[in-house]
């Protein structure tokens, strides 16, 4: 009998129910993270690149 109370006492716990609402907004939140990455990433290595191709092409004058 005491099996099926402490069956009865697990199944009514509740205190493990706020871990895994932390741990499931913690994952959406890493998830989001990514995307986010993964969708501004390309246009950051354009923008780097175009400001190498102007950085590359200009002269600095020398003054004396």
């Amino acid at each position: 009998m005491k099996l099926f109370k402490t069956a009865k006492n697990f199944k009514n716990d509740e205190s493990g129910a706020v871990t895994v609402d932390w741990v499931v907004l913690t994952a959406a939140i890493v998830g989001l993270g990514i995307a986010v990455l993964a969708a501004v990433s390309t246009g950051v290595e354009n923008l780097s690149n175009d400001i190498d191709t102007q950085l590359s092409g200009q002269g600095v004058a020398a003054t004396f």
